[in-house]
């Protein structure tokens, strides 16, 4: 079953929904990339909340208008007009009042889920309109999603991918540096409101596929993961796309093979899942990559003391150092120097006595500070330099310069 679901085996409405979510994931991982630069990622968790009056307003006027309440459309009209509305007074309280930003977005997201909450309880004591199922929009579910809501949610996502291709330039300058980017003319306050309608727009179309609590995982968790992987603020973008993609079509072939399961929780669980995986092997930011890197420095550290042990004919009493010792062909099992080791513990020592000049000399003061007992100081001072420290502390018999 779970083959099926991931080879879109399951029938033409369980792939639409899977190209959909696939398509939503992309969508909110390449905003969320947005955002998370722009350092206003809380700002989604205020427009999520604040579509749940809308959902419970349209159904309202829909079963008002003689329907059943549950159109599609019609709730993710009403749910963007609401979240708009919830942006407004975000964007009012913060210009026109002394709170900070995420004080404005406690009290907007608080306020509008509240309302929300309420609309729902009067929903379920109203006799007309089909009421089972309106809390699917708070953690997602596409059991019996029908097929033009699938098509709905698998064109917003399109959309929204088509109008960030459009938009991408203004918004990566305003979102890594909006000083510069206003100064090449660029209008920031009009670019920050594209980017928000674009996390408006997410919020929506990701509704009845995630879910308006967890669609905010599904903005940030991706961007966060892609930020262990590249330091350039191009590739968080691409590789957030990537990552929430994936989230996006394992959530929903998972939730397709299991239908009583929530298809929300199980992409954002698919999401935290790829993060995990990035924090522990990413290759320049991960836990592993930093654990080698410190191991690594530590027989740097190791191998330095030593030598320089061997050059002052110093007894070496650290069990790791005088392994690693014997392990480069420095020193035998009995901590006695080999040929190649005599050589490098006299270079290492003629070394620690260069730094220590560099290091007391006014001229050198900005060599200095490279300074770390393990960096080369051929890397840091050029040969002239060099020779002429040398000539001051005098050239050791049978050491090479």
């Amino acid at each position: 079953m779970l083959a099926d679901a991931l080879l879109l085996q399951l029938g033409y409405n369980a792939t639409l929904v899977a190209i959909g979510a696939t398509l939503l994931g992309v969508a909110a991982g390449m905003t969320g990339a947005f955002l998370y630069l722009r350092k206003r990622a809380l700002v989604s968790d205020a427009i999520s909340h604040s579509t749940l009056p809308g959902v419970g307003l349209a159904f309202i006027v829909m079963v008002a208008l003689g329907g059943d309440g549950r159109a599609l459309p019609g709730l993710l009209l009403g749910s963007a007009l609401s979240a708009w509305a919830g942006l407004l007074c975000l964007g009012w309280l913060v210009r026109r009042t002394r709170l900070a930003e995420d004080a404005a977005i406690g009290a907007v997201l608080s306020v509008f889920f509240g309302v929300g909450i309420v609309l729902l309880t009067v929903i379920q004591t109203m006799s007309a309109g089909k009421q089972a199922g309106l809390e699917n929009f708070l953690l997602g579910s596409t059991a019996g999603m029908l097929r033009t809501d699938a098509i709905v949610i698998a064109v917003g996502g399109l959309a929204i991918l088509a109008a960030i291709f459009v938009l991408r330039r203004p918004m990566l300058e305003v979102a890594f540096d909006p000083e510069y980017a206003a100064a090449r003319g660029v209008n920031v306050d009009r670019v920050d409101l594209a980017m928000m309608g674009l996390v408006m727009a997410v919020t929506v179309v990701g509704l009845k596929v995630v879910g308006l609590i967890l669609i905010v995982a599904l903005l940030i968790i991706p961007s966060v993961t892609a930020r262990f992987w590249t330091e350039r603020a191009d590739r968080v973008i691409l590789i957030g796309g990537l990552v929430g993609g994936l989230a996006g079509y394992a959530g929903a072939a998972l939730s397709a093979a299991e239908p009583k399961v929530p298809t929300g929780p199980i992409i954002v669980l698919m999401a935290f899942v790829l993060f995990l995986l990035s924090l522990m092997l990413a290759p320049g930011r991960g836990v592993l990559a930093a654990l080698i890197r410190h191991l690594r420095f530590q027989q740097r550290v190791h191998l330095r003391q030593g030598l320089l042990a061997l050059a002052q004919a110093q007894p070496i009493y650290e069990v790791r150092t005088r392994r690693l010792l014997r392990r480069a062909g420095l020193a035998r099992a009995d901590g006695v120097a080999t040929e190649a080791g005599r050589a490098r513990a006299a270079r290492a020592l003629r070394d620690e006595k260069r730094w220590e000049i560099v290091r007391t000399d006014p001229a050198h003061e900005a060599a200095a500070e490279f300074y770390d007992g393990l960096t080369d100081i051929d890397t840091v001072l050029t040969s002239d330099q060099i020779a002429e420290i040398d000539a001051r502390i005098g050239a050791p018999k049978g050491v090479p310069a």
